[in-house]
């Protein structure tokens, strides 16, 4: 493939975190030529591959001569790049969205995380069956962090406010795959309609590109 150097190379893989990186390249039509990662061949454990992310995981964006990891910067990146209001333009509302994106990495994806794993990636990647302990103690940290979410949710459309942010991007990355990871979205009802706003963005259920109809 002939890369155009106007273009950014996002590469991926069907996982949760490029998951936020392919929706929000998506959603802004960002300049973006999108690049599956083999994981199960081992691509993104391959020399040239670590060259540009020594960590090897995805996503990875390349824009020029930088060589961009970890999902939340790329989103920051991405919405800077196309002047949009997915990241806050007041220094306020960044410290806000700041504050979510930080409990999402450090206290609820986590939990949710691993409710993702033992119930996606296990199967995926034929990795046996569902570890009960550990799925047991993350649906127990789940179902706090939801609550934290239904009594934030509860006279809001989006986390901060009336507009989709980032923040509502990296908080509610497992939410697509609640039903398979026994995720108890439904038993919040704040959550629960606020899931139904995201599921009603285009992309927001198929943001990886062979998806695209």
């Amino acid at each position: 493939m002939t890369r155009s150097p106007d273009r950014m190379q996002l590469h991926y893989a069907e996982t949760l975190m490029p998951r936020k990186a392919c929706f929000v390249a998506r959603h802004l039509g960002s300049p973006v030529d999108f690049i599956a990662v083999d994981m199960a061949k081992g691509e993104h454990k391959a020399p040239a591959f670590r060259a540009l992310n020594p960590n090897g995981k995805v996503p990875l964006l390349v824009d020029g001569d930088l060589a961009l990891w970890e999902s939340d910067a790329i989103m920051v990146h991405l919405a800077l790049g196309a002047g949009s209001d997915l990241w806050p333009s007041d220094p306020r509302g960044q410290v806000e969205a700041q504050r979510w994106l930080s409990w999402a990495a450090h206290e609820f994806n986590p939990q949710a995380g691993t409710l993702y794993f033992e119930h996606v990636i296990r199967p995926m990647f034929g990795m046996g069956e569902v570890d009960a302990a550990a799925e047991a103690e993350a649906l127990a940290r789940t179902r706090r962090g939801l609550a934290v979410l239904d009594t934030h949710m509860a006279e809001r459309t989006f986390i901060l406010g009336s507009r989709l942010s980032l923040a509502d991007v990296s908080v509610a990355v497992t939410f697509p795959y609640a039903e398979k990871a026994n995720i108890p979205l439904r038993d919040y009802p704040a959550v629960a309609r606020w899931n139904d706003r995201l599921l009603a963005l285009p992309h927001w259920d198929a943001p990886f590109p062979q998806h695209a109809a």
